[in-house]
């Protein structure tokens, strides 16, 4: 089932200087989608854009989900470690309305909170700070806390990032779980890792180049056009992909 669907968009923060342009994108409910490209060519905007944290003039976004059906890791969860708050509360904060904040959580907020604790591998850390936490213990953390809100797609910004490999590999594994159930989507620099669990790769350096990896053919489709990272690695022999170029 398609839940997101981008036509056409372009952004720019400063008057003709585009960021993204001419944008064109599906995503569908059982996909695990990697978004790679390089620093600056416009990864981070583009889930900005379909989070509706910025608004463009430029084409558009539909979404066939609730804002509340779409769950959020961000980049960096390193930030405020010595705040004195346990795990527990940090997933609770995917159930925050304005009515919580007065009234405190119901007794079902907690077991659900619980529950995606447990989901996520870290039953038992409940009542343990946050920054008493490993690199990867905090990242599950925080997508217990995205997993609050039952979302259909999870978007995560370089979930990996600062995590040694070891804990890479249990991120992602975790994610191939989740993906059973709900749709991921991955802005990473992890290509390698990536490789071993996307269904699809967009490109993203300022125009957007897809790639499906679901149906695996010999012969890799190239332009003159573009060239990345999914090609390269393809022509190294790491993996075989067919590319459905669509800019």
């Amino acid at each position: 089932m398609k839940i997101l669907e981008i036509k056409d968009l372009s952004f720019e923060y400063t008057k003709n200087i585009k960021v993204l342009e001419n944008i064109n994108l599906e995503i569908n409910s059982e996909d695990f989608l990697a978004i790679i490209g390089p620093n600056g060519g416009g990864k981070s905007t583009l889930l900005k854009l379909i989070l509706g944290l910025l608004k463009s003039k430029d084409g558009s976004i539909i979404k066939t989900l609730k804002n509340e059906q779409i769950g959020y890791v961000p980049q960096n969860t390193n930030l405020n470690t010595d705040f004195p708050i346990t795990a527990l509360e940090v997933v609770l904060m995917g159930h925050i309305t304005a009515k919580k904040r007065i009234f405190g959580y119901a007794k079902e907020d907690i077991s659900c909170a619980k529950y995606s604790l447990e989901q996520v591998g870290m039953k038992g850390f409940e009542n343990r700070k946050i920054g008493d936490l490993s690199g990867g213990q905090r990242q599950r953390v925080f997508i217990a806390r995205a997993l609050c809100s039952n979302p259909k797609v999870i978007l995560l910004d370089e979930p990996t990032a600062s995590i040694d490999v070891k804990g890479q590999n249990e991120i992602y594994e975790l994610l191939k779980q989740l993906n059973k159930d709900i749709c991921i989507v991955v802005v990473s620099h992890d290509i390698s890792v990536l490789l071993n669990y996307a269904k699809k790769v967009a490109h993203v350096n300022k125009n957007l180049v897809y790639h499906s990896l679901e149906n695996i053919q010999e012969n890799i489709k190239t332009t003159d056009e573009h060239l990345c990272e999914v090609e390269l690695l393809s022509a190294l022999g790491k993996t075989q992909v067919c590319c459905d170029h669509k800019h």
